[in-house]
């Protein structure tokens, strides 16, 4: 059984971890707020973009731009994982690194090649791990001061690499934040433009210069967008992970130092014990 001292410092040191662990958790929760924040003014103009999008392409068919209909060969798929650049958040790149790995699945199913595009140091470092070889490009520590331009720029590199037949198929693997208790991880195909629900009736629309020129401007906004609402997803699904991971472990160091507390006690009140018989039977000896 561990000395009086020693079980102190355990109650001390798992006090001090409480604190942290307490404080992580207002800090998340303060940032979860302007994240999630963050991600309604966007959603509307994401979701908008891809309906007007989606009712050009109905119209155009096959025959639209590159970013639009594809090369209709799709050898090589490019997937971009929006992770974190810290630990502590709990299952969060674990369930992405999950959701990637079914991607994958289902494409090496159909002899596709598979590149991956990791965003975030904690999932730079799962994709190492576990598909070294097919990791083409990382961005890392732009969690603290990311912006549009930011998500702007990767969306350009990445779009540049399909011009230039390095991938066919580009797609986003992100952690949709539904609640503060719920991140979803969710998959988003970029190019070629999928149209997923075909059941909308092209809306009859006259489009001036033409809906060609249109989609040619419309494309590479929606991609950019797309990369930046999938990354302000991400870093409020991040936050939210991490507040919830504080949480509980602020919960359990409370039970565990309850449970050490009264195991000091307990210690405490055998060692008084002990020493009470002991000066009791010197005495009755005398």
């Amino acid at each position: 059984m561990a000395s009086l001292k020693e079980l102190r410092g355990r109650i001390r040191s798992v006090k001090n971890t409480q604190q942290i662990t307490k404080t992580m958790k207002m800090v998340a929760a303060a940032k979860v707020r302007r994240a999630r924040l963050n991600c309604d003014m966007a959603r509307p103009y994401a979701e908008r973009m891809q309906e007007v999008l989606k009712n050009m392409a109905q119209n155009t068919g096959d025959n639209g731009p590159l970013l639009l209909a594809g090369r209709g060969d799709e050898h090589v798929v490019r997937l971009v994982i929006f992770g974190s650049d810290r630990g502590l958040c709990g299952g969060f790149n674990a369930n992405l690194m999950k959701k990637t790995s079914e991607i994958i699945r289902e494409w090496q199913a159909i002899n596709k090649t598979v590149q991956l595009v990791a965003v975030g140091r904690k999932i730079r470092d799962a994709v190492r791990s576990q598909y070294p070889e097919m990791l083409v490009a990382e961005y890392l520590d732009l969690s603290r001061t990311m912006s549009f331009d930011d998500a702007k720029r990767i969306a350009a590199e990445q779009v540049t690499a399909f011009e230039a037949s390095e991938c066919d198929v580009l797609q986003l693997v992100f952690s949709e934040c539904e609640n503060m208790l719920t991140q979803t991880p969710k998959n988003r195909q970029l190019v070629p433009f999928v149209q997923t629900d075909d059941t909308v009736e092209p809306a009859s629309i006259d489009y001036e210069p033409g809906e060609e020129e249109v989609l040619n401007e419309l494309l590479p906004k929606n991609i950019d967008m797309q990369f930046y609402q999938a990354w302000l997803e991400s870093l409020a699904s991040e936050q939210a992970a991490r507040m919830t991971a504080m949480d509980s472990a602020t919960r359990n160091a409370g039970e565990m130092i309850k449970g050490l507390t009264l195991v000091y006690n307990r210690s405490r009140q055998a060692a008084i014990t002990k020493e009470l018989i002991e000066i009791i039977s010197g005495a009755e000896a005398v």
